[in-house]
């Protein structure tokens, strides 16, 4: 269950940096047009974008067209840099490409190491265990160390790569040049790698500790529940096949608890995930909605009005007869 949720998540995060450019359709039509024989204009038709093209993306690198945010940034998760080349900052590209380069390639090496002890220390566990089935005495060998330093600057190693992967990305969304502010895309990406970094970006600074407290506690219940499921999962486990287990806690009484905290954990997740993408819609919607005009002027209009049948409308032509009525029209404009 949790696996499946977690490659969900995954999932949904790839989907929302690859489709960054979204795939749209627009449908315009007069809804007063008086003659149904006239054609949707060009403009009426359906609008569709791709969500991805290699020959823009190839076009906005040369500086042949203007690149949408979206594109540049799928290009750039494929290929770090790219959206530095396309916002000519050349002079990042030697930091970039030496900073990940050095960096994963030094903790690649130092995991190497500990790998290679880890492989030893299992081999003798291996013969350990062979030995005393065999022979019915202790193993007469000491167990190999395990080089636990070199795993530990290995991984530091391996996530500093990660963080200027992260901060490249984050760069080219910076950088990025548009006419029009704020840019529902910039919006959107901002929240996608940084989370609230999208509502500050759109001026909504009190949504912060709405998302950030949300994140915080999703995340504290995750980690918490997924630590008492790990103990009582150990318990059960030492319960049902140590035949000298003597703790108070029964198997099942284990068990239930286990698949409780199990239960929880997940649904930790969910929500941890619900909040972050509930956040990134946030972004997008409010960028949009930006320049939406909200007034406090609350008007109403009464004005006298003919009332005609609709078919009257229909086929553009109203007239004064029996079939019409006179009546009051009311607006109110808010």
């Amino acid at each position: 269950m949790t696996k499946k949720i977690i490659i969900f998540i995954c999932a949904c995060i790839v989907g929302l940096f690859c489709n960054a450019s979204v795939s749209h359709a627009q449908f315009k039509e007069d809804i007063y047009a008086q003659d149904p024989n006239i054609k949707p204009s060009a403009a009426a038709k359906a609008d569709t974008t791709k969500m991805f093209s290699f020959k823009d993306f190839a076009g906005g690198l040369a500086h042949k067209n203007k690149m949408k945010i979206g594109t540049m940034f799928a290009g750039s998760v494929m290929v770090p840099g790219s959206a530095q080349i396309y916002n000519k900052d050349y002079w990042k590209l030697p930091v970039i490409y030496g900073g990940i380069g050095t960096l994963a390639g030094t903790g690649g090496y130092y995991l190497h190491k500990y790998n290679i002890t880890q492989k030893r220390y299992d081999a003798w566990s291996a013969d350990k265990t062979a030995f005393e089935e065999a022979y019915k005495t202790e193993y007469p060998f000491e167990a190999p160390a395990l080089d636990l330093q070199s795993k530990k600057t290995g991984t530091w190693l391996m996530a500093g790569a990660g963080l200027i992967y992260w901060a490249t990305l984050l760069d080219g969304v910076v950088n990025y040049e548009s006419d029009s502010e704020p840019l529902p895309g910039r919006a959107t990406l901002y929240s996608a790698l940084l989370p609230g970094l999208g509502q500050i970006y759109n001026g909504e600074y009190f949504k912060l500790p709405i998302y950030w407290g949300g994140l915080m506690v999703s995340v504290h219940c995750t980690m918490n529940f997924n630590r008492n499921y790990q103990r009582f999962k150990r318990i059960h486990n030492e319960a049902t096949t140590d035949p000298n287990y003597s703790q108070n806690i029964s198997g099942e009484t284990a068990k239930w608890y286990r698949d409780v905290y199990r239960r929880y954990r997940d649904y930790s997740v969910v929500a941890t995930a619900a909040v972050y993408l509930l956040q990134v819609i946030d972004a997008n919607v409010f960028a949009y909605m930006h320049d939406f005009e909200v007034t406090e002027d609350l008007t109403m209009h009464v004005e006298p009005a003919l009332i005609s049948p609709y078919n009257a409308y229909a086929i553009n032509t109203p007239q004064m007869g029996a079939n019409n009525a006179f009546g009051m029209r009311i607006g109110l404009t808010f």
